[in-house]
């Protein structure tokens, strides 16, 4: 019986190594770039939509978090967040259809995305763009912290 319980163990440990160790090596890789891209759609105010070319002939299109900061949401909890969301994501839809390229690709924690810096040609990186204008704050993971001023929650 004990035999049989080392040997079920073991089963599961190199279950769990099998499954887990592919996403271990993902979670941990980082594309340096530059990926050349083009920028489809603004999500929001630190999300956008590009169609990146990985191959040649070959193109994706992949939502992009822009790494290194944090904007308003546009369902943010007060009336001030809301505003700097669309401002935000306003100050990022002038790139729309521009050539840019992706640099420090990495997975992010949520699924269907992933992070990097996005580098358009003229203005540079959009994330320091934003963080210049007043619009994101520096963000290198945890938490977030309010984008309101505590007074007019949920207008």
């Amino acid at each position: 019986m004990r035999a049989f319980q080392h040997f079920f163990a073991l089963s599961v440990w190199c279950a769990v190594l099998s499954v887990s160790g592919p996403r271990a090596a993902y979670a941990a890789e980082v594309l340096p770039g530059p990926i050349p891209a083009t920028l489809i759609r603004v999500v929001d105010g630190d999300t956008v939509e590009v169609r990146a070319r990985i191959w040649l002939g070959q193109e994706v299109l992949v939502a992009v978090r822009l790494a290194g900061i944090d904007a308003a949401e546009r369902r943010g909890k007060c009336s001030e967040e809301r505003a700097l969301a669309e401002a935000a994501t306003d100050h990022l839809r002038v790139f729309e259809g521009s050539a840019i390229s992706l640099h420090g690709v990495a997975p992010d924690k949520f699924g269907g995305r992933v992070q990097a810096h996005v580098r358009h040609l003229v203005a540079g990186d959009l994330s320091a763009s934003l963080l210049n204008a007043g619009l994101a704050r520096a963000y290198g993971g945890g938490r977030r912290g309010s984008w309101c001023s505590g007074v007019a929650l949920i207008d």
